[in-house]
Order: C-alpha cells, then sequence, then structure tokens
C-alpha cells in the first residue's frame, strides 16, 4: 500500500512538473505573439493617425470653405439690399401720384420677400454641400476594424491555452485513474 501511495504520489509530481513546463513554454510562447501582435498594432495606428490628421485637415478645409461662402452670401445679400434700396428711393423721389407710391412699395415688399427666399436657399445650399463633405470625409476616416479578426484572436489564444494546458492535464489525470482502477480491483482487506 505504501509503494501504491508513493508511485501515486510520483506520477502526481510528474504530471504537475509537465504541466508547469507546459505553461511556462505557453506563457513565454503567448508573450511573445502579444508582444509581436501590440507591436502590429502600434505600427498600424501610425497609419490611423495618417488618416485621422487628413480628415481634420479636409474637415477645417471645408467648414472654412463653407464660411467662405456664408459670407460672401451675406455680403452679397447686404450689397443688393443697399443698391435696391437706393434705386426704389430714387424711383420714389420721381412719382407723382399716392398711387404710382403705393404700386412701387408693394413691388418693393414683393421684391424683398423673393430676395429672402433665394437668400435663404442659397444659405442651405451651401451648409448642405458642406455637410454631404463631411460626412464623406468621416466615413472616409472610419475605417471599421473588422469584428472577426478580434475574435479569431481570442479564439487563437484560447486554442494556444487549451494546448498547452491539455497535455499536462491528461498525463496527470492518467496515473490518478490507474490508481483508483487499482484501488478497485484489489480486495478489501479487513
Amino acid at each position: 500500500m505504501p509503494i501504491e501511495v508513493n508511485e501515486f504520489v510520483e506520477q502526481q509530481m510528474k504530471g504537475l512538473t509537465e504541466l508547469v513546463g507546459n505553461l511556462k513554454r505557453s506563457r513565454v510562447e503567448a508573450a511573445r505573439r502579444a508582444a509581436s501582435e501590440s507591436a502590429a498594432r502600434i505600427k498600424s495606428l501610425n497609419t490611423r493617425v495618417r488618416e485621422v490628421a487628413r480628415s481634420g485637415v479636409r474637415l477645417t478645409y471645408i467648414s472654412h470653405g463653407a464660411i467662405q461662402g456664408l459670407i460672401e452670401l451675406q455680403a452679397e445679400i447686404v450689397n443688393s439690399a443697399l443698391t435696391e434700396a437706393a434705386d426704389k428711393i430714387q424711383r420714389m423721389a420721381y412719382t407723382e401720384s399716392v398711387r404710382d407710391l403705393a404700386s412701387m412699395q408693394a413691388e418693393v415688399l414683393q421684391a424683398a420677400r423673393q430676395r429672402i427666399v433665394d437668400d435663404i436657399a442659397r444659405a442651405v445650399t451651401i451648409l448642405k454641400d458642406a455637410a454631404g463633405d463631411m460626412r464623406k470625409v468621416a466615413t472616409a476616416a472610419k475605417a471599421p476594424r473588422p469584428a472577426a479578426a478580434k475574435k479569431k484572436r481570442k479564439s487563437a489564444r484560447r486554442q494556444a491555452k487549451a494546448k498547452a494546458v491539455a497535455p499536462a492535464r491528461k498525463a496527470a489525470k492518467r496515473p490518478a485513474k490507474r490508481a483508483a482502477r487499482r484501488r478497485t480491483r484489489t480486495p478489501a482487506r479487513g
């Protein structure tokens, strides 16, 4: 009986020693693999940073263009309003009747209303164009990381871990099973 126990303990020790050795090797391999993957990810960040910087420059260019368009529109609005007002006042100065003055006033209101509608439409067009350009830049800068690559890395880690641990566990279980079989086979002494 003590010999069987000693054999059992020795077999368990061998199994555990193999398990520790496999774990050490697998950890070193996993650390090397993790280091190389980390280096690759850091290198890939360079391209992402460049893309973000370029998209930032493009967004700045687009926003400046939109603001420039709005400022030019505002200048045109003010300029045309002043020019039209001066023309209308000059025409009013030469009117002979109140009826002509009233009809001219109606024309001024109608022209002002149409000018406001046209100017708003131009402003909306400028803003829509800028928004569309910004959307294009944002979608181009957003390089989606494939979800399959993340899952692949996780499953590779699990497989490596399982490969490293499995042989040692099997080796540790075999002697235990053998000892259990021996105990059940031997007749009970009493």
